[in-house]
Protein backbone atom coordinates (compact mmCIF):
# COMPACT_ATOMS: atom_id res chain seq x y z
CA UNK A 1 0.00 0.00 0.00
CA UNK A 2 2.69 2.23 0.66
CA UNK A 3 5.34 1.28 -1.43
CA UNK A 4 5.11 4.72 -3.99
CA UNK A 5 5.39 7.09 -0.49
CA UNK A 6 7.55 4.56 1.06
CA UNK A 7 10.43 5.23 -2.32
CA UNK A 8 9.66 9.28 -2.60
CA UNK A 9 10.43 9.48 1.37
CA UNK A 10 13.73 7.88 0.97
CA UNK A 11 14.40 9.75 -2.12
CA UNK A 12 13.66 12.62 -0.48
CA UNK A 13 16.21 11.50 2.08
CA UNK A 14 14.13 10.21 5.08
CA UNK A 15 13.86 6.65 6.53
CA UNK A 16 11.21 5.08 5.90
CA UNK A 17 9.45 2.08 7.17
CA UNK A 18 6.28 0.56 6.36
CA UNK A 19 4.25 -1.18 9.44
CA UNK A 20 0.68 -3.36 9.16
CA UNK A 21 -0.67 -2.25 13.11
CA UNK A 22 0.13 0.30 15.65
CA UNK A 23 1.79 -2.34 17.98
CA UNK A 24 5.15 -2.72 15.58
CA UNK A 25 4.83 1.13 15.46
CA UNK A 26 5.10 1.49 18.71
CA UNK A 27 8.17 -1.38 18.48
CA UNK A 28 9.86 0.99 16.52
CA UNK A 29 9.33 4.02 18.29
CA UNK A 30 10.66 2.23 21.37
CA UNK A 31 13.55 0.94 19.96
CA UNK A 32 14.53 4.53 18.73
CA UNK A 33 14.07 5.45 22.30
CA UNK A 34 16.67 3.32 23.74
CA UNK A 35 19.76 4.83 23.77
CA UNK A 36 18.26 8.25 23.42
CA UNK A 37 18.79 10.11 27.35
CA UNK A 38 16.24 12.52 26.47
CA UNK A 39 13.18 12.36 24.15
CA UNK A 40 10.97 15.62 23.07
CA UNK A 41 7.25 14.81 22.22
CA UNK A 42 5.10 16.68 19.83
CA UNK A 43 1.73 16.94 21.67
CA UNK A 44 1.06 13.77 19.38
CA UNK A 45 -2.19 11.73 19.46
CA UNK A 46 -0.99 9.63 17.31
CA UNK A 47 1.73 8.62 19.97
CA UNK A 48 -0.25 8.17 22.80
CA UNK A 49 -2.96 5.92 20.82
CA UNK A 50 -0.21 3.70 19.61
CA UNK A 51 0.79 3.73 23.59
CA UNK A 52 4.63 5.36 23.21
CA UNK A 53 4.03 8.05 25.28
CA UNK A 54 2.88 5.82 28.16
CA UNK A 55 5.92 3.69 27.73
CA UNK A 56 8.00 6.12 27.75
CA UNK A 57 6.91 8.22 30.69
CA UNK A 58 7.23 4.80 32.36
CA UNK A 59 10.53 4.03 31.44
CA UNK A 60 12.36 6.60 33.25
CA UNK A 61 13.70 8.45 30.69
CA UNK A 62 13.75 12.19 30.62
CA UNK A 63 11.17 13.28 28.25
CA UNK A 64 11.67 16.80 27.04
CA UNK A 65 8.18 19.19 26.67
CA UNK A 66 8.31 22.42 24.73
CA UNK A 67 12.41 21.65 24.52
CA UNK A 68 14.94 21.95 21.19
CA UNK A 69 17.46 20.43 22.29
CA UNK A 70 17.18 16.33 22.80
CA UNK A 71 18.16 13.53 21.64
CA UNK A 72 15.22 12.40 20.25
CA UNK A 73 11.81 14.05 19.10
CA UNK A 74 8.94 12.38 18.30
CA UNK A 75 5.74 13.42 16.37
CA UNK A 76 3.11 12.73 13.80
CA UNK A 77 2.21 15.01 10.52
CA UNK A 78 -0.95 16.61 9.60
CA UNK A 79 -0.58 15.41 6.40
CA UNK A 80 1.87 13.57 3.49
CA UNK A 81 1.71 13.42 0.62
CA UNK A 82 2.05 9.71 -1.97
CA UNK A 83 5.03 11.74 -2.59
CA UNK A 84 6.68 12.06 0.40
CA UNK A 85 6.19 15.72 1.18
CA UNK A 86 5.13 16.38 5.23
CA UNK A 87 2.78 19.46 6.62
CA UNK A 88 2.49 20.08 9.91
CA UNK A 89 0.30 22.99 11.00
CA UNK A 90 1.08 24.63 14.50
CA UNK A 91 -0.23 26.96 16.87
CA UNK A 92 2.64 28.32 18.91
CA UNK A 93 5.28 27.12 16.34
CA UNK A 94 7.27 24.73 19.16
CA UNK A 95 6.19 21.63 17.18
CA UNK A 96 7.43 22.26 13.99
CA UNK A 97 10.14 23.89 15.21
CA UNK A 98 11.49 21.32 16.97
CA UNK A 99 11.03 19.11 13.86
CA UNK A 100 13.28 21.31 11.55
CA UNK A 101 16.33 22.14 14.19
CA UNK A 102 17.88 21.21 17.58
CA UNK A 103 17.29 17.21 17.98
CA UNK A 104 19.71 14.89 16.92
CA UNK A 105 17.40 12.80 15.60
CA UNK A 106 13.62 12.80 14.36
CA UNK A 107 10.84 10.25 14.19
CA UNK A 108 7.59 10.72 12.66
CA UNK A 109 4.72 8.01 13.14
CA UNK A 110 2.03 8.40 10.52
CA UNK A 111 -1.13 6.56 10.41
CA UNK A 112 -2.74 5.75 6.96
CA UNK A 113 -5.42 8.50 7.37
CA UNK A 114 -2.98 11.00 6.88
CA UNK A 115 -2.11 10.22 3.15
CA UNK A 116 -3.40 12.42 0.70
CA UNK A 117 -2.80 11.59 -3.40
CA UNK A 118 -2.96 15.02 -3.83
CA UNK A 119 0.02 17.55 -3.32
CA UNK A 120 0.48 20.48 -0.79
CA UNK A 121 -2.67 22.42 -1.07
CA UNK A 122 -4.41 19.12 -0.84
CA UNK A 123 -2.17 18.12 2.74
CA UNK A 124 -2.93 21.70 3.73
CA UNK A 125 -6.70 21.45 3.80
CA UNK A 126 -6.59 17.92 5.36
CA UNK A 127 -4.28 19.36 8.17
CA UNK A 128 -7.55 22.10 8.76
CA UNK A 129 -10.52 20.13 7.75
CA UNK A 130 -9.27 16.83 9.80
CA UNK A 131 -6.57 17.52 12.59
CA UNK A 132 -7.67 21.62 13.62
CA UNK A 133 -11.13 21.11 14.55
CA UNK A 134 -10.84 18.10 17.10
CA UNK A 135 -7.16 19.90 18.13
CA UNK A 136 -9.20 22.81 18.89
CA UNK A 137 -11.80 21.01 20.69
CA UNK A 138 -9.22 19.22 22.87
CA UNK A 139 -7.38 21.80 23.57
CA UNK A 140 -10.34 24.17 24.93
CA UNK A 141 -10.18 26.69 21.87
CA UNK A 142 -12.40 29.50 21.64
CA UNK A 143 -12.76 28.85 17.42
CA UNK A 144 -15.26 27.88 14.84
CA UNK A 145 -13.77 24.56 14.32
CA UNK A 146 -13.77 23.52 18.02
CA UNK A 147 -17.39 24.49 17.88
CA UNK A 148 -18.73 23.82 14.57
CA UNK A 149 -16.29 20.93 13.61
CA UNK A 150 -14.83 22.22 10.33
CA UNK A 151 -12.57 24.80 9.58
CA UNK A 152 -13.53 28.38 9.22
CA UNK A 153 -10.41 30.23 8.17
CA UNK A 154 -11.05 32.51 11.64
CA UNK A 155 -9.01 35.65 13.06
CA UNK A 156 -9.85 33.87 17.08
CA UNK A 157 -6.90 34.45 19.34
CA UNK A 158 -7.32 31.39 20.33
CA UNK A 159 -6.76 29.87 16.50
CA UNK A 160 -4.12 26.94 16.25
CA UNK A 161 -3.62 27.46 12.40
CA UNK A 162 -0.57 29.63 13.03
CA UNK A 163 2.40 28.36 11.27
CA UNK A 164 2.99 25.67 8.59
CA UNK A 165 5.86 23.95 8.17
CA UNK A 166 6.13 21.98 4.65
CA UNK A 167 8.81 19.51 4.26
CA UNK A 168 9.83 18.80 0.72
CA UNK A 169 13.06 16.71 1.79
CA UNK A 170 14.30 15.95 5.36
CA UNK A 171 16.55 18.60 7.20
CA UNK A 172 20.49 18.58 6.86
CA UNK A 173 21.83 17.16 9.42
CA UNK A 174 19.12 16.08 11.20
CA UNK A 175 18.59 12.00 10.61
CA UNK A 176 14.80 11.63 10.30
CA UNK A 177 12.28 8.71 10.11
CA UNK A 178 8.78 8.42 8.60
CA UNK A 179 6.96 4.87 9.84
CA UNK A 180 3.82 4.49 8.03
CA UNK A 181 1.38 2.52 9.77
CA UNK A 182 -1.46 0.85 8.01
CA UNK A 183 -4.35 2.01 10.77
CA UNK A 184 -5.73 5.59 11.08
CA UNK A 185 -4.00 6.94 13.63
CA UNK A 186 -4.62 10.31 14.93
CA UNK A 187 -6.11 13.68 13.12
Amino acid sequence: MFEKTIKALKRRGYEAVAVATKEEAKALVLAEAETAASVGWGGSETLKEIGAKDALMNSGKKICDHEMKMDLFLLSANALTEDGIIVNIDGRGNRVAASICGPKRTVYVVGKNKLVAGGVLEAIARAKKFASPPNCKRLNKRTPCATLGVCADCDSEDRICRVTAIFDRSPRGMPTKVILVDENLGY
